[in-house]
C-alpha cells in the first residue's frame, strides 16, 4: 500500500462491482447473452435452429451468471462489512472477480452433464472451453465496469461540486457575515451560534465528495445553513419539515451521500425565496416506502421575469451534479427528478435505504 504525501497509507479504491446493484445485473445479463447468441446462431444451420440452441444454452448460461452475481454480491458485501476488503489489492479483488465466475460456470457444467439432453446439446462447448468463456467474460466485465467508474470518477464529480461551491460561496460567505455582524451587538449568543453554524457548513463542504454520511446528519446540516438564511430574510424564509412518513431510527440509520440535500434546499432558497419580496414557503418531506428512501423539496416559483428565466439554469447545475454522483453511487437504483408546475418547483429525490456500518 503506497503512502500518501503526509506519509500515511492510502486506502485501497474498491474495484469490485457491486453485483447486488440492479444496473450491474442488467449490464451483465444483456452482455452474457447477446455475446452468446450469435454464437448459437452460428453453430446453426438455420435461425430457428439457432434461436433452439440459444434456448438450450441459456440454462447453463444464466444458472451461471445468476450463480455468480449471487456470490459475489454477498462476498462484496461480507469483505466490506469485515474490513478484509481494504487490505486486498486490486489484482486481488479482479481475480476474484474472474476466479468465482469460473468456478461456479464448471460447478454448474458438472452438475448439468450428468442428463444426457445436456450432453446432446452441448457437443460443441467443452467443459474446459465453458470455463474458459466465463474467464473471458469475467475479464472484460470487470474491466468495463472499472472504465464505467472512472467516466464517472468520484474525483470529476468533486470537481465539478467543488467548481458549484466556489461560485456560490462567496456570496453566501459575504451575506452570512453582514448577517451575523448586524447580531454582534443586539444578540452575541445567536451571532455566536450562526458563527458555528457557518463553520460546520464550511467544514462539510471540504469533505470529499464521495464521504457517506447519515440522513440525520444531513437534516442537522440543512437546518444549520437555513438558521443562516433566516437572519438575513427573516420572516420572508418559511420552511415546513414533513417526516411523518420516516421512523427517528429510519432517519439516523439511513446512510446518504454527503452535500446531497443541502444544494437542494440551496437552490430553493436562492431561486423561490430570495427573489419574492413576499413570505415563501418550502417544504421539504421525507418518507421511506420499504427500501427507497424518497426526499421532496418544493419551493414556490419567483414572478420577477429576470430572475424565472435565470433560476431554471441555476437549479440545473446542482441538479446536474447531484445526478452524477447518484449515477456513481448507485446506477440505476437513483433518480432525481423535477417538476415545474404554476407557482411552485418540485424536486424529487429517491435513493436505495442503506443502513450505516456499525
Amino acid at each position: 500500500m503506497p503512502p500518501s504525501a503526509t506519509g500515511k497509507k492510502q486506502p485501497i479504491d474498491i474495484v469490485i462491482p457491486d453485483y447486488c446493484n440492479t444496473g450491474v445485473i442488467f449490464r451483465i445479463m444483456f452482455a452474457v447473452n447477446a455475446a452468446i447468441l450469435p454464437v448459437s446462431m452460428v453453430h446453426a444451420n438455420s435461425w430457428i435452429a439457432g434461436l433452439l440452441n440459444f434456448v438450450e444454452a441459456s440454462l447453463l448460461i444464466e444458472w451461471s451468471v445468476l450463480a455468480s452475481i449471487f456470490v459475489l454480491c454477498c462476498l462484496r458485501r461480507w469483505l466490506q462489512k469485515s474490513g478484509l476488503i481494504n487490505s486486498m489489492s486490486r489484482w486481488s479483488q479482479r481475480a476474484l472477480c474472474i476466479v468465482m465466475p469460473a468456478m461456479l460456470t464448471g460447478i454448474v457444467y458438472h452438475f448439468l452433464s450428468g442428463y444426457d439432453w445436456f450432453r446432446l446439446g452441448f457437443s460443441y462447448l467443452s467443459f474446459y472451453e465453458s470455463v474458459l468463456l466465463a474467464v473471458l467474460f469475467g475479464v472484460v466485465l470487470q474491466h468495463y465496469f472499472e472504465l464505467r467508474a472512472r467516466a464517472f470518477s468520484p474525483a470529476l464529480a468533486e470537481a465539478r461540486l467543488q467548481a458549484l461551491q466556489a461560485r456560490i460561496r462567496p456570496h453566501f460567505l459575504f451575506n452570512s457575515l453582514n448577517a451575523v455582524l448586524s447580531l454582534i451587538r443586539k444578540e452575541p449568543l445567536r451571532a455566536e451560534t450562526a458563527l458555528e453554524d457557518l463553520a460546520e457548513l464550511f467544514r462539510v463542504s471540504m469533505r470529499d465528495a464521495r464521504n457517506m454520511t447519515t440522513l440525520e446528519e444531513e437534516i442537522r446540516l440543512c437546518k444549520q445553513y437555513l438558521s443562516l438564511e433566516t437572519i438575513r430574510l427573516g420572516e420572508r424564509l418559511q420552511v415546513e419539515w414533513d417526516m411523518a412518513g420516516i421512523t427517528e431510527e429510519d432517519i439516523a440509520s439511513t446512510q446518504i451521500a454527503a452535500l446531497m440535500l443541502q444544494p437542494l434546499i440551496e437552490n430553493a432558497v436562492n431561486y423561490g425565496v430570495e427573489p419574492t419580496p413576499a413570505p415563501s414557503l418550502i417544504k421539504v418531506k421525507i418518507s421511506r416506502s420499504m427500501d427507497r428512501i424518497d426526499i421532496v423539496v418544493t419551493n414556490p416559483v419567483a414572478e420577477v421575469p429576470n430572475q424565472a428565466m435565470l433560476a431554471p439554469k441555476g437549479n440545473q447545475i446542482a441538479l446536474g451534479n447531484i445526478r452524477e454522483r447518484l449515477a456513481l453511487l448507485y446506477d440505476v437504483e437513483a433518480e432525481l427528478a423535477t417538476r415545474a408546475e404554476p407557482g411552485q418547483f418540485e424536486v424529487r429525490l429517491r435513493f436505495p435505504y442503506v443502513r450505516v456500518s456499525a
